[in-house]
């Protein structure tokens, strides 16, 4: 495991360009930790210099799965509990069965279903009698790429502990939405709105899947509200349910057809894809431009599983279905603030 790790670090320094202008005033230590043989042991002193002078350097061995790397922050530390008989170790232990039980609920999924003696055996006590680091690596390896797959709705912010200092509470009243009503209404007007104002800036950049900032969308919640298709509070609400104002205003507006087709140029580069393929391609691209995001689970339901029963893995080979899901990932993290 030790060696793994190690040389997971050190591809990552490797893959550091010495001419970056960030890069370039550490490059003493980049060189020095780019050759296999400073890995071999590592004292205080060189654990050290990794920590200040080389972790964050900018690196082109990016892994842009927020997820899985918050998952293998979790693991990491459950490590570390275990090695040190930390107090800790109990709560860091529930949380990954909570990941477990909510990766459980998405069985139906192939790629979960896999791995479901191993979920269903972390939910369990005999799981964690005597565990052990190698162990805890092994479930970080098998589960990290599913973590994108739970439900936005029931995740938990489960992997980080920060301490908050809490002043005197205001309860405040929020309106609750006749469900297929008012919400309905809400969403009408809000969306006769923004038909009409596309030339607002946020608007713009959430048809067209470009990077927003907090001033847009602080911006574009200001004339929302300053127009009286709702309150505060329905906005509020709104912004929770959707997981973000840039989300709920997507979801309403779509994308442009050019800006899908850009997300998959590189999926598709190099590629001969077959009819189903493309079929396949060509149903999330609607969905997209209709719905502007997409749940990664849909592509295990109809229509996806109407061109093969095992849905968007019976289609494409794993890494493709990895880079699937990266896209439409992509697609939803440019609609929060970047």
């Amino acid at each position: 495991m030790r060696h793994t790790t190690a040389q997971r670090l050190r591809d990552e320094v490797v893959a550091m360009n010495i001419d970056n202008f960030i890069v370039r005033p550490k490059r003493r230590w980049v060189e020095q930790f780019a050759e296999s043989a400073a890995w071999e042991r590592l004292g205080t002193e060189e654990r050290q210099l990794l920590t200040d002078e080389v972790a964050g350097l900018p690196s082109a061995l990016v892994d842009d799965d927020i997820e899985a790397k918050q998952f293998d922050l979790l693991m990491l530390r459950l490590q570390l509990a275990v090695l040190r008989l930390e107090p800790s170790f109990a709560g860091l232990r529930d949380k990954v069965r909570h990941v477990a039980a909510s990766l459980e609920d998405k069985a139906s999924i192939p790629m979960i279903k896999a791995q479901l003696p191993l979920l269903q055996g972390l939910q369990t006590d005999a799981f964690w009698q005597d565990v052990t680091t190698p162990i805890l690596e092994d479930v970080r390896r098998r589960l990290r790429a599913l973590i994108r797959l739970i439900e936005k709705s029931r995740r938990q912010p489960v992997y980080s502990d920060f301490l908050d200092s809490l002043g005197v509470g205001t309860e405040i009243q929020l309106p609750v939405f006749d469900i297929g009503t008012d919400l309905d209404k809400f969403r009408a007007k809000v969306r006769l709105f923004l038909k009409a104002h596309e030339d607002l800036i946020a608007v713009q950049k959430l048809r067209r899947n470009k990077p927003l900032t907090a001033a847009d969308l602080e911006a574009l919640e200001g004339v929302l509200i300053a127009s009286g298709v709702g309150t505060p509070g329905e906005f509020e609400q709104a912004k929770q349910a959707s997981q973000g104002l840039g989300l709920f205003v997507r979801s309403l507006i779509g994308l442009e057809s050019q800006a899908v087709a850009d997300t998959f140029n590189a999926f598709q580069a190099g590629k001969t894809l077959t009819a189903n393929q493309l079929e396949f391609i060509q149903l999330i691209t609607a969905h997209l431009t209709q719905n502007g995001v997409m749940d990664p689970g849909l592509l295990y339901e109809s229509p996806y599983t109407d061109l093969d029963p095992l849905g968007v893995e019976g289609i494409f080979g794993q890494a493709e279905v990895i880079d699937l899901l990266a896209v439409l990932d992509d697609v939803r993290r440019r609609a929060l603030v970047s």
